[in-house]
């Protein structure tokens, strides 16, 4: 799950104190057009919520395969860039940051042609996957152990409009409702001896264009972009300028056909600059505090859209556009909690901040405990891990033993309880050598603490479907 943590503020109230201070007298946008206020600030309202992932999107997208200059530039439109570590907490780009899986990274630009995806052959034992995701933040497709098996294979990622058959030697063929994608690949890494066999299997994993796959001349190169720069304080400042940039590669579908409609009335689209500097000061603030509203929205959603279980807050809100269906309320909540979040069928991700009493984790105050019962433990295809975060930045805890999570494959160096239980020790300092296997060190502050599910099992006992599952994650309990 990646979440862009500075989007997580309301994209609007920086600007609102300074709209509100001095009147724009020219208005350069035509008004004439407009519905009244009062229906251009609900408009803007259900605009905002639309947009949201869409923006997000666009920024991570400036960010990993336009600008070499972000500071987080992974590589340019269709290469991979694989990356040989897992998060430490020297990590800051990305809050609540998977420690468990390398990540590699390709940028798919589809306006020439289609691409095609190599995976090579996975031992069995070891979990991959290769998520992709669209424009609209929908993950379309899955290449990977739970998807496709883990022989080798081509596949083929199709952008919108495109008309061709299955090529001989493709496997399955993914579309795209938009011309850029992502495809999030995800490497388990069993220990960190381990990172040599994952660069051999990142090194097997390849991206070219359909063309170069099948032998051909390849097709006139896709026209070149300028791309609107996208900052965090040009978001803020004007997020609808950055949903124009955003739209123009997002082309419009059934769903979302009554929504771009209604902003186009408000100057709002593929080919428009929204300049909300330019309009009178009754339709900035108005604007402003569609945003505002909007923003709440979404926290409000995300505050109350999973179930709580023993203190862990359990659900599912990511998937592809039937799975969405129109819902921009649920997607932009998806994407504000952990853009790019997987599908449940993929990975489920239980997270807590409370114990099992509902009271507020803190390892300068108090110890803890998670037990999980004789046979109890998550059930699943591929791995479980529970990773420890700050409780206010998100981040990973720096700690004597560089340990930052707790997972599957450590079980065998872990000590069981005399009835067969697994109890792990959430603490700042350690529970003691003889216990120091099974220890999960805690900041000497707020926790975070999150669970990855990979590939729940679908047959009980079982995490899903997500929040009514007969696998329920036990209470962290208090000690002192």
């Amino acid at each position: 799950m990646l979440t862009k943590r500075d989007l997580l503020g309301s994209a609007a109230m920086a600007a609102l104190a300074a709209a509100a201070a001095k009147s724009t007298p020219a208005i350069a946008q035509d008004k004439a057009a407009w519905p009244n206020l009062l229906e251009a600030k609900n408009i803007a309202e259900e605009g905002f919520i639309y947009g949201l992932p869409l923006v997000m999107n666009y920024a991570v997208m400036q960010e990993f395969a336009v600008d070499r200059n972000s500071g987080q530039f992974k590589a340019p439109f269709n290469e991979i860039n694989n990356m040989h570590h897992v998060a430490t907490p020297a990590d800051t780009a990305v809050i609540t940051p998977n420690s468990d899986t390398p990540y590699s990274f390709v940028w798919l630009d589809l306006r020439a042609e289609p691409m095609v995806i190599s995976v090579p052959a996975v031992d069995k034992d070891r979990y991959y996957a290769v998520q992709l995701i669209d424009g609209n933040t929908y993950n379309f497709g899955y290449i990977g152990s739970r998807a496709t098996g883990t022989e080798p294979g081509d596949y083929l990622v199709v952008g919108p409009g495109w008309k061709g058959g299955m090529p001989a030697g493709i496997k399955k063929v993914f579309a795209s409702t938009t011309p850029f994608t992502l495809a999030l690949f995800r490497t388990q890494l069993f220990n960190p001896g381990d990172m040599p066999n994952v660069e051999k299997i990142q090194a097997g994993y390849k991206v070219r264009p359909l063309s170069a796959f099948l032998g051909q001349p390849a097709p006139p190169a896709a026209p070149k972009i300028q791309f609107v720069p996208a900052t965090t304080a040009g978001i803020k400042a004007n997020f609808f300028e950055y949903l124009d940039a955003a739209l123009q590669f997002v082309p419009e579908t059934a769903r979302d056909k009554e929504i771009r409609a209604k902003l186009a009335t408000i100057g709002i689209g593929p080919g428009k600059t929204f300049a909300l500097k330019d309009l009178s000061l009754q339709h900035k603030v108005a604007i402003l505090v569609a945003m505002k509203q909007g923003d709440e929205k979404v926290d409000k959603w995300l505050a109350g859209g999973n179930k709580d279980i023993n203190g862990w807050n359990v659900g599912a809100f990511f998937g592809d556009e039937a799975f969405f269906n129109g819902d921009w309320l649920m997607r932009a909540g998806a994407a504000k909690g952990g853009l790019y979040g997987n599908d449940a069928v993929e990975a489920m991700y239980p997270y807590t901040r409370t114990d099992a009493a509902g009271e507020p984790l803190d390892g300068s105050k108090h110890k803890y405990t998670l037990t999980f019962a004789p046979g109890q433990l998550p059930p699943v295809n591929a791995f479980w891990s529970v990773t420890m975060y700050d409780g206010k930045s998100q981040l990973l805890v720096k700690n004597p033993i560089d340990r930052y999570l707790i997972n599957s494959p450590m079980l065998p160096a872990m000590k069981k309880d005399a009835d067969g239980s697994l109890t792990l020790y959430i603490q700042k300092d350690s529970p003691g050598a003889d216990k120091e296997a099974n220890w999960l060190p805690a900041p000497n502050d707020t926790i975070y603490l999150v669970m990855r599910l990979y590939w729940p099992k679908p047959t009980p006992p079982s995490i899903l479907p997500p929040g009514q599952g007969t696998w329920r994650p036990p209470g962290v309990k208090r000690v002192s």
